[in-house]
């Protein structure tokens, strides 16, 4: 580590450090503060009836559990052995897993693809209760698989060998995922910093580490730390990483002393990762950069199911057929004379289940819907931490009318969410509008590793560009029903599902796209039968006369109208808008 990259760094923490502490002062910092508290209560556990307590009277009380959950997560934190081509010690870091085989750090710790060969992860370099060492479990690094740095961001990561020289398992110390929505912490709240001082034994700071401000990039906080504390994991109090830790920020008048400690936000590591997620060539790569990027939902427990009183339906408005302007009316998808005459009512006689932004009509025969029809503002995006997998019955239709759990136990058969669960999560019901995405309503049977690959490239595409560019989108999903499809469990599962997405370009005029992709391969014996199945953008009459819904003048609007092409969708830039 070179003293003047540091000085560098330390600089420039320094400068934001003062700037930020400026900008808090303006009526705009004042607005936002109810928008931050909404965030930071997305991601707190359900079960912690204590943990707004200490956010909002900045109470010091704990569960005790709190103690055993900090040793919990510290087994992924290590020390990093810095070492030249000959072997020669050049200095210590700090580091954690990530996922089961990546670790992240600074880009100062390990700037480069040789430092990380040369460099090894030293697990359990720490003092047992007794006061005395234990056995240090070292694992060398393996940046060949992976690979990732930024000056920038100041961060690295990089793959870790799963089996260190006697045996022992890399799995064996876990890794701390990373929730990639904003919101873990607030100002004022206090942070915990797991590392390994000076490279000595690990340590831990507990308290008086308050946060005193935070930017679209960084964290500042009041925090004890030592040269070799770079690259350390920043807790928030439920034990969820917040940031990473990377520089101390130095008095301005009185040199030597220190004034607070800066860290880098893990939502902003998280949104570098998933833009350089396509220029991963490597195919083992890439699998490893995923399971990173898709840890928080993998993480969820096994389903429950349950019914959501009454209140939580209340007030839905369900899909709004003008959200993208008064001129741009977007209605429903019609349905024709045999689809009206099988929709599912409701018990005082409506055809459609209204939920937070977004609705859904239900086949009574097939139990499935016929379509999901969703509202996704991007201006007001906000990320939901998922904290079970817990599936309801819609109260408001018969249970005999909707597909449950049955039909997904102990198979390779998934609950694929029709109107995903990231894109209804917008404005101040964002958590309500989450919890209404687990309905049976709201899903359809899809083979496992249907969703792994363009499909899911596709939906992140119109996320990812409704959040970055403060565009609304309109997207309308649904199965393609045939008499021919799989029957199991009583139940028919779907071959080909559908979208259908709607937004206003620059210059103000509707783009209709429709999309198709298949899972027949897939469903021979619900077994994973290797094979070719890719996603298609079709045009939007061909989503019409496959599904015999309507979608009125959206044809007008369709870049493949007139045309029976079919585009194959192999990555975002294949999509004609």
């Amino acid at each position: 580590m070179q003293t003047s990259k540091q000085a560098h760094i330390e600089q420039q923490a320094l400068k934001r450090y003062l700037q930020f502490n400026a900008e808090k002062q303006s009526a705009q910092a004042t607005a936002d503060a109810q928008s931050r508290m909404m965030s930071r209560s997305s991601v707190i556990n359900v079960h912690d009836n204590l943990a707004m307590e200490r956010i909002i009277n900045r109470s010091d009380l704990f569960p005790i559990a709190h103690l055993q959950a900090g040793l919990d997560v510290s087994k992924a934190v290590c020390r990093i052995f810095l070492r030249n081509r000959s072997g020669q010690i050049e200095g210590y870091g700090t580091g954690f897993m990530v996922a089961p085989s990546l670790l992240l750090t600074n880009n100062h710790v390990l700037d480069t693809f040789d430092a990380a060969q040369y460099a090894v992860a030293e697990f359990n370099y720490e003092d047992d209760v007794n006061f005395m060492p234990k056995e240090i479990v070292s694992f060398r690094l393996a940046p060949e698989q992976l690979f990732i740095t930024d000056m920038g961001l100041d961060f690295t990561l990089v793959a870790v060998h799963e089996v260190d020289s006697e045996g022992v398992k890399l799995s064996d110390f876990g890794y701390l995922p990373l929730l990639p929505q904003t919101g873990k912490v607030l100002e004022g709240e206090y942070v915990s910093i797991i590392q390994h001082p000076k490279g000595g034994p690990k340590a831990v700071t507990l308290r008086e580490n308050e946060v005193k401000s935070i930017s679209s990039d960084y964290v500042h906080y009041v925090s004890d730390t030592e040269p070799g504390s770079s690259g350390s994991p920043v807790f928030n109090d439920q034990w969820v990483v917040v940031s990473l830790h990377h520089a101390g920020i130095p008095h301005p008048d009185n040199e030597g002393e220190w004034i607070a400690n800066e860290g880098i936000r893990i939502s902003s590591i998280l949104r570098f990762l998933r833009l350089r997620r396509n220029g991963v060539e490597d195919g083992a790569g890439r699998k490893l950069l995923d399971a990173l990027l898709a840890a928080p939902d993998s993480l969820v427990p096994a389903m429950e199911v349950g019914t959501l009183e009454a209140e939580w339906y209340s007030g839905a408005a369900g899909y709004n057929p003008a959200f993208l302007g008064p001129d741009a009316e977007v209605p429903l998808p019609l349905l024709n004379e045999s689809q009206q005459a099988d929709v599912t009512e409701t018990k005082d006689g409506k055809k459609i289940l209204d939920y937070t932004h977004f609705s859904i009509a239900m086949s009574r025969s097939r139990k499935l819907a016929f379509y999901s029809a969703v509202n996704i503002d991007g201006t007001q995006l906000i990320e939901v931490r998922r904290e079970n997998d817990k599936w309801y019955f819609d109260p408001r239709i018969p249970e005999e009318f909707q597909v449950g759990p049955e039909v997904y136990k102990n198979n390779d058969i998934d609950r694929g969410h029709l109107t995903r669960r990231q894109d209804p999560n917008w404005g101040i019901d964002a958590v309500k509008a989450n919890e209404h995405t687990f309905h049976f309503t709201n899903c359809a049977p899809q083979h496992k590793n249907f969703n792994q690959k363009t499909w899911l490239d596709l939906e992140n595409y119109l996320l990812d560009n409704a959040g970055d560019y403060g565009l609304k989108v309109t997207v309308f999903t649904g199965p393609v029903f045939r008499d021919s499809d799989v029957a199991y469990r009583g139940c028919q599962i779907p071959s080909q599902f559908w979208k259908v997405a709607v937004l206003r370009k620059e210059d103000g005029s509707l783009s209709a796209t429709a999309y198709l992709q298949s899972q027949e391969n897939l469903l021979g014996d619900l077994e994973f039968v290797y094979g070719d199945f890719q996603t298609y953008q079709v045009p939007v009459t061909q989503i019409e006369e496959l599904t015999g819904l309507g979608f009125g003048e959206l044809r007008n609007f369709d870049p493949l109208a007139e045309t029976s092409v079919k585009v194959v969708i192999a990555n975002r830039e294949d999509i004609r808008l």
